[in-house]
């Protein structure tokens, strides 16, 4: 840890001018203008979060640190993690330090899986998950550390040291969970020499196909980060400012990333394209497909994983995936209706007219993909999203301990305030 640790340290007096600059020279310059809309509407497109660690914009997409994600997709988790963490991406002898600290927290206490089999038999995965890593808050160094006074430059230490023992450990949690929940046998110990995805899969025990451990590297490094407004990020932030530790604050978020408007999209996603592999016996043409999503649409119902709240393009990441199933000759049924929907689904929705953005979003093809590797058990779908996530939500986490920002406590307003401000 001690090449990462000294890269956030080179970073510490450039961010902290940065910020002591900006609210003393600029702190009373207006961004914007918040309308009633926005009160009432979940605070859609309000600017009052500092993210640093990646962007998303309309016409490309996601950005880890202003680099593109496509430009990304052959890099390690540990790598993504570094680079959101210290905005550069790490050198060989970084490369190595992060794996081996990765590596070295692999195995997690025998106290997390008592408590893990001692829940019920059908609980859900997202709650297991939520569980464990509170579970794992028992080794939290920064808890610690507060608890005997340090500094604050003592508890950003301590934040980076507990991030890597939560992302170590969830992965093996989550694995673990997979086996527990879905009657799969005893969890799988971490194997030496493996790095951080390759150990996933293997304790996942799903298959020892080495494009599926490359599909788990893909996936991993793909969702790692979405801004810090989602509602998981956003949860994890708001959490973190009373100087919560990540466990409480990564739990918050994923307790945020199990609801239906957030984490659910990929196993919704799956779920329609087997409904149509069910109702045409197979794949079916395009013909048959456009005529089911012209009728889909003019019943009031969307098309699973077509749209997305900022993109006004085909989401890069969906490309990734899409371009990983094309090198590894993917052809069973749900790749080939997957393809097809991107085909025939965006021609449809702009001769409709209504949707803003006709094109895919990650979405529409991860779940098959894992689906097409042996791992169709839906409910498993957003741990998966959740062990990925972990590593943006750590990076934001510890940038805003770096930056010493403040406790998040916005103004609240009555509904009578509100309709006072609107004349009523």
């Amino acid at each position: 840890m001690e090449l990462f640790t000294s890269r956030l340290m080179e970073m510490l007096p450039g961010l902290r001018a940065d910020r002591a600059a900006l609210m003393k020279e600029h702190g009373d310059v207006q961004i914007a203008t918040v309308a009633i809309e926005q009160v009432l509407g979940g605070m859609r497109a309000v600017p009052a979060l500092l993210c640093d660690t990646s962007s998303v914009s309309a016409d490309e997409g996601l950005r880890i640190r202003n680099i593109p994600i496509l430009e990304l997709t052959d890099a390690t988790p540990e790598d993504i993690f570094f680079l959101l963490c210290t905005g550069s991406k790490p050198n060989a002898n970084e490369h190595d330090e992060i794996k081996h600290a990765f590596a070295k927290k692999a195995a997690v206490p025998e106290y997390i899986w008592d408590v893990l089999k001692a829940m019920p038999k059908d609980s859900h995965p997202m709650v297991m998950l939520s569980v464990g890593v509170m579970a794992l808050e028992r080794e939290s160094k920064y808890r610690r550390v507060y608890e005997e006074g340090g500094s604050k430059d003592a508890l950003w230490q301590a934040t980076a040291e507990d991030s890597i023992t939560l992302l170590s450990g969830i992965s093996t949690i989550a694995a673990g969970i997979y086996r527990i929940r879905f009657g799969k046998g005893d969890p799988i110990a971490p194997k030496a020499g493996l790095d951080w995805s390759a150990n996933f899969a293997h304790m996942l025990g799903v298959s020892d196909n080495e494009s599926f451990r490359d599909l788990i590297r893909l996936y991993l490094v793909l969702h790692s980060d979405h801004e810090g407004g989602n509602v998981s990020a956003m949860t994890s932030h708001v959490v973190s400012s009373a100087l919560s530790d990540v466990f409480y604050s990564v739990s918050a978020g994923l307790n945020g990333l199990a609801g239906p408007l957030h984490g659910l999209a990929n196993q919704e996603c799956l779920r329609f394209i087997l409904d149509l592999k069910h109702e045409f016996n197979g794949v079916p043409t395009d013909e048959q497909l456009r005529e089911y999503t012209w009728k889909r649409l003019s019943s009031g119902q969307v098309i699973p994983g077509y749209g997305h709240a900022v993109l006004r393009v085909t989401d890069p990441r969906f490309t990734a995936f899409h371009q990983f199933a094309e090198k590894h000759n993917l052809e069973d049924d749900t790749i080939q209706i997957m393809q097809k929907l991107f085909r025939i689904v965006p021609e449809v929705l702009k001769e409709q007219g209504k949707a803003k953005n006709p094109w895919p979003n990650v979405d529409a093809a991860s779940g098959s993909l894992l689906h097409h590797y042996g791992l169709q058990e839906f409910e498993f779908y957003t741990v998966m999203f959740g062990v990925s996530r972990a590593m943006g939500i750590c990076s934001q986490i510890l940038f805003h301990r770096l930056f010493n920002s403040p406790i998040v406590r916005p103004k609240s307003m009555t509904l009578a305030e509100v309709k006072k401000l609107a004349g009523m």
